[in-house]
């Protein structure tokens, strides 16, 4: 894992971020040279918590790790180890907040300073709270350890800072069934669905909402100021257009995607936004067809989702309405672009 620089425009990853799975290794396998050549994990890049990594990179080591050290399971077990402190302030304020959904929102908020190119986001469906995580680049796969490392690594920040019998109501996944999903199911203390259109926790609602401590409103000032001014050396802000795109990939195949909706998560009226990406030269419409596009190619190359599942994920009613679209996209039948067996 190579450090670069800030100005470089792929999507980056904090090292503090990469520590957890550096740690792992070294404690599992000792600081070999040979093995961390292996992966292509320079072990010296956790010396330096604020530095910089390509996402990409990151993702395929952490896949290539568990092909080397010959553990599918990697991406769970680093995340049992983890301490709200290794994700750096961002932890710790998640670990000081005063209910689930307090910490959650933060999370979502501020996940961007430890790494870009991936959407998150919490909201509420069918009075259940629903967060989303997923790689906004679908070229980036495969990328199972990533996505159980995530999810796992949540569940075991908020049985950390709040309540240790915590458990999600249900998991979703977007990667296809693996060999041991017993073991998913007892990390997650939950059942396990697979592919899904993105990397779920779903959590009562009123359990979110319960307050565990009083917040120490200094501590938490300092912290916040701290995660702003990293946000500012780290990032550009999006333009409207790119946080329509989140949205989309976030919320489409779990709740509708309209302009109402979309509108109130960006805090502005329907009118506004619609005026906006007419001057940007786009719709919702379009945004939410270059999306579908986009993820149905990615799911019909990459993996061996049923194409019912693969309507649901693109937000269809069924396969039929899935068919004709893609074939109005493409000219040709979902079918002849599916990679025998997926990856």
């Amino acid at each position: 894992m190579a450090r670069i620089a800030l100005n470089r425009p792929q999507p980056l990853l904090r090292a503090t971020a990469a520590r957890p799975l550096v740690d792992f290794i070294a404690d599992s396998v000792g600081a070999s040279a040979a093995i961390m050549g292996q992966i292509g994990i320079d072990p010296n890049i956790a010396s330096d918590p604020y530095a910089l990594i390509p996402l990409a990179q990151y993702v395929d080591h952490f896949e290539r790790a568990a092909l080397v050290l010959g553990n599918p399971n990697l991406g769970l077990q680093v995340a049992m180890r983890l301490r709200p402190a290794d994700l750096g302030p961002v932890g710790v304020l998640f670990s000081i907040s005063p209910s689930i959904r307090v910490g959650m929102t933060r999370l979502s908020e501020d996940a961007a300073i430890l790494q870009d190119g991936t959407h998150s986001s919490l909201f509420e469906v069918g009075g259940d709270l629903v967060w989303t995580y997923r790689l906004a680049d679908s070229t980036i796969w495969p990328r199972r350890q990533d996505a159980e490392f995530s999810l796992a690594s949540v569940c075991q920040l908020i049985r950390q800072s709040f309540s240790s019998g915590w458990a999600p109501i249900e998991v979703h996944l977007e990667h296809g069934e693996m060999a041991e999903p017993s073991l998913l199911q007892k990390v997650f203390r939950a059942p396990v669905l697979f592919h899904q259109s993105a990397n779920r926790l779903i959590m009562s609602r009123d359990d979110a909402m319960r307050r565990h401590r009083p917040e120490d409103a200094g501590l938490a000032a300092i912290l916040t100021r701290h995660i702003a001014d990293l946000a500012r050396q780290h990032h550009h802000e999006p333009s409207l257009v790119d946080r329509v795109r989140r949205i989309i990939s976030l919320t489409l195949g779990q709740r509708p995607v309209t302009l109402d909706s979309v509108a109130e998560e960006l805090r502005m009226s329907p009118r506004s936004l619609q005026r906006f990406l007419s001057e940007e030269g786009s719709s919702l419409r379009a945004l939410v067809q270059e999306h579908r596009i986009e993820t149905a190619r990615m799911l019909l190359e990459k993996t061996d989702m049923p194409l019912s599942q693969v309507a649901l994920a693109l937000g269809y009613a069924d396969g039929t309405v899935f068919w004709r679209a893609y074939r109005s996209w493409t000219g040709q039948e979902p079918s002849a672009n599916r990679r025998p067996g997926g990856v």
